[in-house]
């Protein structure tokens, strides 16, 4: 099973892939988003969020400032002010 992960900035849509899973910095802690989370929304805080394309294995790390996270029934979407590689 994957999870259908997006990240998007207001410039350009940066990613969008199916992951095993992805945690995402946000501004009441960490969390961990697999397929079929329950639908969730949260603001980000500035940090790092890890691209999981096998899990256990290492993860790949975004750096992202503000924004949002949303989980829905169609995966995550990361909507940020600014992510760098």
């Amino acid at each position: 099973m994957a999870l259908h992960f997006e990240l998007v900035t207001p410039e350009k849509l940066l990613r969008s892939e199916e992951v095993t899973m992805v945690v995402v910095p946000g501004s009441e802690g960490d969390f961990g988003v697999m397929e079929g989370h329950a639908p969730y929304m949260s603001t980000l805080r500035d940090g790092e969020i890890a691209i999981y394309r096998t899990f256990p294995g290492e993860p790949e790390k975004v750096a992202v400032q503000g924004g949002f996270a949303e989980v829905s029934e169609k995966g995550l979407t990361v909507l940020a002010e600014n992510a760098g590689g």
